[in-house]
This record gives structure tokens, C-alpha cells and sequence, in this order.
């Protein structure tokens, strides 16, 4: 089986590439969904002891969190140091399901892929890209965006180009949904028969 990792900065279009690749009919653990879990579960009460005040009835309260730790790299570092192993535990135990399932292809949906060295947890990279200006009318286009947090979250993001260099695949959503579609059944294409490949005897 051949674990994809599918990432790609804030506004690329990672989220709606991940929906062609479940459409297409490749299972897709989302680590943004499994962040969502978590702050309603195991993460909320480490979160709530690290930073006291951005729980909400049981639950982590993204907005009061966000504010919290936006701008403030120690704090960064200390909420990922709690959240990123989960994660991990989570798309561990997707990946081994889908194993025992005999899928012949997976993609882990890692949004900090680059920057939380989750390379060596993946055989293959595709980077989700977009002209920047692109990237930035969509990003400041969400509710509660500001010039000023699309500026913190980008500082810390490996750049774009360098996430490009280290891809084995990339797909440019700036050239539209039916080029994207196209590049990822490409994609599937390359890699399960290259798995199929692999198993023959």
C-alpha cells in the first residue's frame, strides 16, 4: 500500500483537492477533521491546562485558542507539541485499517506536512499550489481573516516554492477544478500501478 501525503499552504486548495482524491475513490484521513475530533475529546482537557480559559463546555474553543496562541511561537510550539501526536495516533491507526483492508492507496491529509518533518511518514508527497495573489484574495475572503493572521500563519509555513521543490507531485488549483480532477486521477493512476506492480508475483 502506498501512503500519500497531500499538503500545501493556507488557501491552495488543499481541502477541495483532498474531496477529488475521496470522490475518486481513495480513502483520506483529514488532519484538520481529526484536530476537530480531538478538540471535543482527548485534546480539551490538555488544552485547558496549558491554556486556561479556551475550553467551553467541554470543548476547546477554537476562536479563544486561536487568540491565544496566534503571534506567539512559544505557544505555538506548545500547543503542537499537544495536538501533532495525536494526530499522528490517529492517522496511524487510519493507515493500518485501510492496510488490513488491502486499499492499495491512502493519502494523509497533513496540512503542515513540511513543517512537522511528516515527510518520513509518507512515500510519496503531492503539493496542493496557487498564484499568491490567488492564495491571498481566497484566504482574506474567510470570515474573521485579517491581513495581519493570514501574515502570522504564512511565517510559519514553509514557502510555497520550497514545498514545491521537495513534491514528487504537484497539482496548481489556480488553473481550475477540471485541470486539478485530471492531475489527480493522474496521480492515482501513477501510483496503484506502481502498487500493483509492487504485489505481483
Amino acid at each position: 500500500m502506498i501512503v500519500l501525503g497531500l499538503t500545501g499552504s493556507i488557501g491552495m486548495g488543499k481541502s477541495t483537492t483532498a474531496k477529488m482524491f475521496v470522490e475518486a475513490g481513495v480513502p483520506v484521513h483529514d488532519s484538520d477533521a481529526a484536530v476537530h475530533r480531538l478538540y471535543a475529546g482527548a485534546a480539551t482537557p490538555l488544552v485547558e491546562a496549558a491554556f486556561p480559559g479556551t475550553t467551553v463546555d467541554g470543548a476547546v474553543d477554537r476562536a479563544r485558542l486561536s487568540s491565544t496562541v496566534l503571534g506567539n511561537p512559544s505557544a505555538i510550539k506548545r500547543l503542537e507539541q499537544i495536538v501533532h501526536p495525536l494526530v499522528r495516533a490517529d492517522a496511524n491507526a487510519f493507515v493500518e485499517d485501510n492496510r488490513g483492508r488491502g486499499s492499495p492507496l491512502v493519502v494523509l491529509d497533513i496540512p503542515l506536512l513540511f513543517e512537522t518533518g511528516g515527510r518520513n511518514r509518507v512515500d510519496k508527497v503531492v503539493v496542493v499550489t496557487a498564484p499568491a495573489d490567488t492564495q491571498r484574495a481566497r484566504v482574506l475572503a474567510r470570515p474573521g481573516m485579517t491581513a495581519a493572521k493570514f501574515a502570522a500563519i504564512l511565517a510559519n509555513q514553509v514557502p510555497d516554492a520550497e514545498k514545491r521543490r521537495q513534491a514528487d507531485f504537484i497539482i496548481d488549483t489556480g488553473k481550475g477544478m477540471a485541470v486539478a480532477r485530471r492531475e489527480v486521477r493522474r496521480i492515482i493512476d501513477t501510483l496503484t500501478s506502481k502498487a500493483e506492480q509492487n504485489t505481483a508475483p
